[in-house]
């Protein structure tokens, strides 16, 4: 057996160096020259990409389809905060609203309570505002509150009026599967992506629908419009070629995107737009702990009026 000191390389180590070295230098020269070739063709293609996309109507396709579908992502996170503030606004006067009407009453009964006790005119001025607040003359939006909203009669007036029962929402956000499922019917029949009139009204029609099955959260209901869409007639894409079509689209998605913006504006600064900001990943639990804080309220004022009639 021969010992090698360490560190300290052999003549065989040598010749495997060299050998490896020269075939080193073989792949390099055959590397350079596939590179050469696979250079070359990068250059033909981006040669030929630059001749299609120095057209100035190829420019302003490519320009109208992605603000097309910068508007549809906008409109959909636009229509679904939309769904869940209309939502909490139903949820929280179906629950809370008899909490607030407890606390108006409680307050008229100790203002009148306080009046009795000491024959201030002025605490009988203020009885006669808090009873006023509990039973006030209705004006036409009290008059109107819950049977009209942003889409027409609101869900629960249409039912009553076609004798149908009345299913308000159960929560304030669909759930997530519901979510994916509106997401993805609205990208893919948005009316905006239709290439005709007729299209366009196919494609209204069915959107109506998916918004109104969003806006209960009825995801069987969606699933079923997500097998309708996929076995529905396939409209081949039309590639638009007019410069002055092109111009005017991109004139009114700019309109579009301007209104989408001032109505995501008011939704965001509304009590309840304020309030859902308060709590957005759980807007139900919200109610609740809204709930709890009103019936201590409750309690404090009914404490105050034993204390004021005893």
């Amino acid at each position: 057996m021969t010992h090698e000191a360490a560190g300290v390389p052999t003549t065989r180590n040598d010749d495997d160096r060299q050998e490896n070295d020269r075939q080193h230098e073989q792949d390099a020269q055959h590397g350079g020259a596939a590179g050469a070739d696979a250079g070359a063709g990068s250059e033909t293609d981006a040669a030929e990409g630059a001749a299609e996309g120095a057209r100035p109507e190829a420019r302003l396709a490519r320009a109208v389809r992605v603000a097309e579908q910068a508007l549809i992502e906008f409109e959909i996170a636009v229509e679904t905060f939309r769904v869940e503030v209309e939502n909490f606004s139903r949820l929280h006067h179906q629950k809370l609203g008899p909490m607030y009407a407890r606390l108006d009453e409680l307050d008229a009964q100790i203002a009148e309570a306080r009046a009795v006790r000491t024959g201030d005119p002025e605490d009988l001025r203020k009885a006669q505002e808090a009873r006023a607040i509990v039973m006030p003359m209705p004006g036409v939006d009290e008059l109107f509150h819950d049977w009209i909203d942003s889409d027409g009669l609101s869900p629960e007036a249409a039912a009553m009026l076609t004798e149908q029962p009345v299913q308000p929402p159960k929560r304030v956000r669909p759930t997530e599967e519901a979510r994916k499922l509106y997401r993805e019917l609205a990208r893919k029949a948005h009316p905006d992506l239709a290439q005709d009139e007729t299209e366009r009204a196919r494609r209204e029609e069915f959107i109506t629908r998916v918004n109104a099955a969003y806006g209960r959260g009825d995801e069987a209901l969606l699933m079923e419009l997500a097998q309708e869409w996929a076995a529905g007639p396939v409209v081949p894409e039309t590639e638009l070629s007019e410069s002055e079509e092109l111009y005017a689209r991109l004139n009114w998605l700019t309109q579009r995107k301007e209104l989408l913006t001032v109505l995501a504006q008011e939704l965001e600064e509304s009590a309840i737009g304020a309030m859902l900001r308060m709590a957005p990943d759980d807007p139900d639990g919200l109610l609740d702990e809204i709930a709890d804080q009103l019936l201590g309220e409750v309690a404090q004022r009914e404490a105050e009026l034993a204390g004021l009639v005893q």
